[in-house]
């Protein structure tokens, strides 16, 4: 991939366009800086649409991200990065963390979002959120007493399995050291950050384009929460969930997610200039 550097406010972000045609924003989640790269890859290869992705601040290139961090902020930083690119509107995809960021987005500019994809939006407005807050809390405290590597073990075998490492850098190659690399921004920033996430569903209720709701059904009792959640919030949003893949489905099963969002996509299609 060829990432350049684009100015947005205060800091910089890494970008990387693949293909063309209608614009796909694919908003970076937290920890692994590309997760969304394969499903990007297969949207672009159909020559319709041009994938759009960013590093995040306090990833691979971009700029540092000081803490304290916020979903605010890196809602912020996609809306100047779309008018730096001169991107007037766009399909905005969003997975865990970055599905805060996305709705966000869609809350504070609405006409800049074309549809909004959420794969799996953190749980932190639904019944188990107290249990999800606690988790993390739990994680921060393994990362203060024992450092980074051991609490970036205890996350991902929890989430993924023992056999994580391999399997990653299987379907990923290189993503294990990225996220040994940017672990102080995951946890140090981001974990922070999505602890004081806040959306109402008054909030959510400017939310005018179709909105997709993605999960994996093997993800867990939290997610299916959310996928509740987000059929509150939004009551037309079209749903769909990928047999027996978790929260990793966008690694695990990507051509899958893939052909469920161009499935979307192709049913919403957006009329505008092409991504540069």
């Amino acid at each position: 991939m060829a990432w350049s550097r684009v100015p947005v406010g205060d800091a910089t972000l890494e970008v990387d366009v693949l293909g063309e045609g209608e614009p796909v924003l694919w908003i970076q989640t937290a920890l692994l800086a590309d997760e969304l790269v394969p499903c990007a890859r297969h949207v672009a290869a159909t020559g319709r649409y041009a994938s759009v992705l960013q590093h995040r601040r306090g990833y691979a290139g971009s700029s540092p991200a000081e803490p304290p961090g916020s979903v605010d902020r890196d809602a912020a930083d996609v809306l100047a990065l779309l008018s730096a690119l001169d991107l007037p509107r766009v399909h905005v995809v969003g997975l865990s963390y970055a599905g805060a960021v996305a709705l966000e987005v869609a809350r504070v500019a609405p006409q800049r979002v074309a549809t909004l994809t959420l794969i799996e939006p953190p749980p932190r407005h639904v019944p188990a959120a107290e249990e999800f807050v606690a988790a993390n809390r739990g994680l921060l405290e393994s990362y203060r007493r024992h450092g980074p590597e051991r609490a970036l073990e205890e996350f991902l075998t929890l989430l993924a399995g023992p056999g994580w490492v391999d399997e990653y850098d299987a379907l990923l190659p290189g993503c294990v050291a990225q996220m040994s690399r940017d672990a102080a921004t995951f946890f140090d920033v981001d974990i922070p950050a999505l602890l004081g996430w806040e959306l109402s569903a008054t909030g959510a209720g400017g939310v005018s384009g179709p909105v997709l709701s993605l999960g994996g059904s093997g993800s867990g009792p939290w997610f299916a929460q959310v996928r509740e959640w987000v059929r509150e919030l939004f009551p037309a949003a079209e749903e769909r969930v990928v047999p027996g893949a978790g929260h990793d489905l966008a690694l695990t099963h990507h051509a899958k997610v893939a052909r469920s969002i161009l499935d979307f996509l192709q049913a919403h299609p957006v009329p505008g200039r092409p991504a540069p």
